[in-house]
């Protein structure tokens, strides 16, 4: 009995000795069966090396790799007030890019907003930083912050002013809180529009790389790395999530308000010290107006450069549909030489000047036109 079982030990290691031994090419390649019952050898295709980037593909990662230190993430924290369970802690998150060795980093305003608990910034190295408020620009949804923190890279600012539809631009930020995160597309547009607040936004950049919450307040880029706008907000029909139709803020209009921010901690936004109403075609005619176009002066704010300048406000009140407006007021029709339509053409134009410069206002007063000097006071909250 123990015999068989020594016997049989030596056939079975045998065995295995001659198979390993001598039948290789049969066990070192696997082999797949046809629906024909056939064997074919599975043979894989590797490449030689990695495959070159092509120009594009290139630039692509020079921008990301030049840009990404300067991109920061931003969370603000708050309580709010649940009906429930009395308050509760809530985070909101941003982007936001490194305006200099300072520290100073600027966002959106809405991404701060109610950061009444404190807001932390995260640099790409993913350091974090407590972050102060230098100041704040409602009306054009801007935010100045400060952190304390060594070796900061900052961003290159572009010139907005010729910016063309069909230019590529990159976005770099916080998308859903997935940080560094960089999408491509084109400019496809350059329109005004209103932004969360009401607020115009002149000549906004429009884009159809991808802009989702989280990317609010991070740079929109060049084909250079050279920030062009900030991006503020995406049109997607109540999705909260990219459309293809996302907008930035051109960053020439944030270059106006820099300044102000960090010497004052506020914008000394320059103002005519007017309400007015903008005139169309229709309701010149039936006015009796000399101008079809053009604002009409409502009323001069007491103490304000309109009315220092002597412009006049109206002084009898008619409807619109069931809007009460006041005729017999000024008809602003141009400043500075630039034809003026509607509140929205005045406030692109005091996006370009700061209180205290002198333009040139030009009016009709009845049938008379009059060109008059006006030096242009702050903007206290009336509406031009």
């Amino acid at each position: 009995m123990k015999l068989r079982r020594i016997v049989l030990v030596v056939l079975l290691v045998g065995g295995f000795w001659f198979v390993t031994t001598h039948l290789p090419d049969r066990l070192g390649h696997f082999s797949l069966t046809g629906s024909n019952g056939s064997n074919s050898p599975l043979q894989l295709t590797e490449a030689e090396a990695a495959p070159a980037y092509d120009a594009e593909e290139q630039n692509n990662i020079a921008v990301y790799k030049r840009v990404l230190p300067s991109v920061v993430n931003i969370t603000s924290k708050a309580l709010v007030f649940n009906f429930f369970q009395g308050t509760v802690p809530q985070e909101g998150q941003g982007s936001g890019f490194i305006l200099d060795k300072g520290g100073h980093v600027l966002t959106n305003f809405h991404v701060v907003e109610n950061a009444n608990r404190g807001i932390e910034v995260m640099l790409s190295n993913k350091h974090r930083y407590a972050a102060k408020i230098v100041g704040t620009d409602k009306v054009h949804d801007l935010a100045l912050l400060q952190i304390d923190a060594p070796n900061l890279d900052a961003v290159t600012l572009a010139d907005s002013s010729g910016l063309s539809v069909g230019q590529k631009v990159y976005a770099i930020g916080n998308p859903f809180g997935l940080s560094g995160t960089m999408t491509r597309g084109i400019i496809s547009s350059i329109r005004s529009i209103r932004g969360a607040e009401g607020a115009p936004i002149e000549d906004a950049i429009q884009t159809d790389a991808a802009i989702n919450p989280g990317n609010s307040g991070g740079p929109l880029l060049n084909s250079r790395g050279e920030v062009i706008g900030i991006n503020t907000m995406i049109a997607s029909n109540g999705a909260e999530q990219s459309s293809g139709i996302g907008f930035a803020i051109p960053i020439n209009t944030a270059k106006a308000v820099l300044a102000d921010l960090t010497r004052y901690g506020r914008v000394k936004r320059p103002s005519l010290g007017i309400v007015s109403y903008a005139i169309g075609p229709d309701l010149a005619e039936q006015m009796g107006l000399s101008a079809d176009y053009g604002v009409l002066i409502q009323k001069v704010i007491p103490g304000g450069a309109a009315e220092r300048a002597g412009l006049h406000g109206g002084n009898q009140q008619a409807y619109v549909g069931n809007t009460p407006i006041m005729l017999g007021g000024d008809l602003i029709v141009a400043i500075d030489g630039q034809q003026v339509t509607d509140p929205q053409d005045i406030s692109a134009i005091m996006d370009k000047h700061q209180a205290g410069d002198t333009i040139s206002v030009s009016i009709l007063r009845g049938r008379k036109q009059i060109t008059l000097k006006l030096i242009l006071g702050e903007a206290r909250g009336e509406n031009a």
